[in-house]
């Protein structure tokens, strides 16, 4: 019989982390462990509960208790774990914390590193990512940059909402013209009309290079997106229009690329099976992440190798990162470990 534990990670953070829909100075987020018989390897994971679907800390705790009353420990293979966790249905977040230490900790019994156990190609020895600069006055933005040193990486995420996007992104281009930039709406403008009105002052400001426009409407306009495919000059990603029960086909009618978190998708094998149906249908990747440890952005970069960009900066949000499982330097990120090894 497998053991399994959870204990709560209050975690503050280095700024007000605003984004469209709220902002926050600490997160709460819930670490699990797995074990086995003594002297074999603990099983790490990580779950970080997102308001936007409907997760809590609390919520997340009740879910687990109720999962370990129901037989969680019963579960010994991967096959019996998934099989388990479909039937109990308990937050994605949650899910892939459990799902994640289970896998884990299989690899670490195989003497395998974790890409190479789930049959995926190595993570390269240092992956590219994101920086993310979240919504705040234009005045505040040289301070921000000067202090976070974000100049040194490759792509610079902007969280921006409808009313202050273009005073942000006029400052963000000014103090660095020609930054490749994500800018990220986190469904911020009601209809493709308002989106189209700003879009068209922000196009003009000097010095903008746009990598990508992540999910600007919220998921439910997909008449908007269709009506947007192709029209904005750049790339438009989404991020909550895809769900589980997502038709891709869709999916590729309304955008041109999928950011996949694996927090969102509840795990390694339903994360991978949403990279493989964006490349399917032609789409681009991006592998994206919640404000999370190094543990989850470790677990992110073992499925780096499907992505064709990163914006995994998450664990340099918070102040005090407590495991070290990554490491960062000039804007690229290296896994210190085959599989993660923590003293709780």
């Amino acid at each position: 019989m497998l053991t399994w534990s959870l204990t709560a990670l209050t975690l503050p953070l280095r700024y007000t982390w605003k984004i469209s829909r709220n902002a926050s100075t600490f997160k709460t987020n819930l670490l699990v462990q797995v074990q086995g018989a003594a002297g074999t390897p603990s099983g790490w994971g990580e779950a970080a509960p997102n308001v936007r679907y409907g997760e809590t800390p609390e919520g997340l705790q009740a879910e687990f208790a109720q999962l370990q009353a129901a037989g969680l420990g019963q579960c010994h293979t991967l096959d019996e774990l998934g099989r388990f966790l479909a039937v109990q249905q308990p937050a994605h977040a949650l899910r892939f914390a459990l799902e994640s230490a289970f896998v884990h900790r299989e690899a670490a019994l195989a003497g395998q590193p974790v890409a190479q156990w789930l049959g995926l190609p190595m993570p390269a020895a240092a992956v590219p990512t994101a920086a993310s600069l979240p919504i705040m006055e234009p005045g505040e933005v040289a301070g921000f940059l000067q202090q976070q040193g974000y100049q040194r990486f490759p792509l610079l995420k902007v969280k921006v909402n409808r009313e202050g996007a273009v005073d942000l992104l006029r400052e963000v281009t000014r103090l660095l013209p020609s930054q490749l930039l994500i800018i990220d709406g986190n469904e911020g403008w009601p209809d493709a009309d308002s989106l189209r009105q700003s879009w068209e002052t922000i196009q003009a400001l000097p010095g903008l290079r746009v990598r990508l426009l992540e999910q600007p409407l919220p998921a439910a306009c997909a008449a908007d997106y269709r009506a947007l495919k192709g029209q904005l000059n750049c790339p438009v990603f989404a991020d909550e229009s895809v769900t589980d029960d997502a038709d891709f086909a869709e999916i590729a009618r309304q955008f041109d690329g999928v950011n996949m978190k694996l927090m969102k998708a509840g795990g390694y094998l339903n994360g991978l099976r949403i990279l493989r149906e964006t490349r399917t249908h032609g789409l681009q990747t991006m592998l994206g992440c919640m404000v999370e440890t190094s543990l989850g952005i470790w677990s992110a970069l073992q499925v780096s190798g499907l992505a064709d960009v990163c914006d995994l900066d998450g664990f340099l949000i918070v102040q005090d990162e407590p495991f070290g499982l990554v490491g960062e330097e000039l804007g690229h990120l290296q896994a210190h470990h085959n599989w993660p090894s923590i003293r709780a």
